[in-house]
């Protein structure tokens, strides 16, 4: 069963337009949403959790329209966004109180054991810890009540490196299940690239891809040869290109290259950025 199906999803306010979204989520795996501030991310997030109301298509979480049957999604989802959204006055433990009052399969032992994990203070109010601090008692509480699905914006902002590496782990195992899956938003491209098993790039509201990050790595790859050698190649091979007096450097379809041609791989960051640019013209 796919944990998210998301079908022609359109949701405009404002300035902005979200326009017929696509995605599927299979079970057990990561999706990484990735676009600059302002791309559709947040909105997205929030449409899929009910905050927002859709303008037009639907979304299914779990098999189920997140809509429809909302209240049910609650044990079964678990969220943290850019800002937690936790009261100051509260620290860890009185936080914990009053989730296991909101969550039927809460988990304490589970809760205080990534508390230790994370060495987040549990006798210091919420509004007194450091922003990283902050995210980890989210990420904790989001972890500890036995969620199928966990939709994270911005989650690893604020982490320190190591920390960042620590959760991208706990991910890892999360979905060592088919019962578990996520979607993740994030400014750090190279993390999701470690973690995420599909890709889903958005740009102005737009879709500008959607697929499995392996393939996306195995199609598109990097060429550096004099300008003329790549004036020579079909257009469609080639994404975007830089040139510089030292010569051409071009993201391209690796189909479509010559088999003699030296392709050098592309990072998923290096592929957004180029493909934003040119969703941009």
């Amino acid at each position: 069963m796919n944990a998210i199906e998301i079908k022609e999803l359109s949701k405009s306010y404002g300035n902005f337009k979200l326009e017929e979204l696509n995605i599927e989520l299979p079970g057990g795996c990561i999706l990484g949403l990735i676009g600059e501030n302002g791309a559709g991310k947040s909105t997205t997030i929030k449409l899929i959790l009910g905050l927002l109301k859709r303008d037009s298509g639907s979304i299914k979480i779990l098999g189920r329209d997140n809509l429809k049957e909302n209240r049910l999604m609650k044990e079964d989802v678990g969220t943290v966004f850019d800002e937690v959204g936790i009261p100051d006055c509260l620290d860890a433990r009185k936080i914990e109180k009053v989730m296991r009052r909101t969550f039927k399969r809460w988990n304490t032992d589970e809760y205080n054991a990534l508390l230790k994990r994370f060495s987040v203070p549990t006798n210091r109010p919420f509004g007194k810890l450091s922003r990283g601090m902050k995210m980890k008692v989210g990420i904790a509480a989001a972890l500890s009540h036995n969620a199928k699905l966990l939709l994270l914006d911005e989650a690893t902002s604020g982490l320190d490196p190591v920390a960042r590496d620590e959760f991208l782990d706990i991910l890892n195992d999360f979905t060592r299940s088919e019962e578990h899956s996520v979607l993740i938003s994030s400014h750090i491209v190279s993390d999701l690239e470690k973690i995420c098993d599909y890709i889903a790039f958005l740009h102005n509201g737009k879709l500008l891809l959607f697929e499995e990050k392996d393939v996306l790595l195995s199609e598109y790859g990097i060429i550096h040869c004099p300008e003329q050698t790549l004036s020579e190649l079909s257009k469609s091979a080639v994404i975007c290109k830089k040139v510089s007096s030292y010569g051409a450097e071009a993201i391209v379809r690796r189909s479509e290259i010559p088999h003699s041609a030296e392709i050098s791989p592309v990072t998923i960051e290096e592929l957004f950025v180029c493909m934003a640019k040119e969703g941009a013209q």
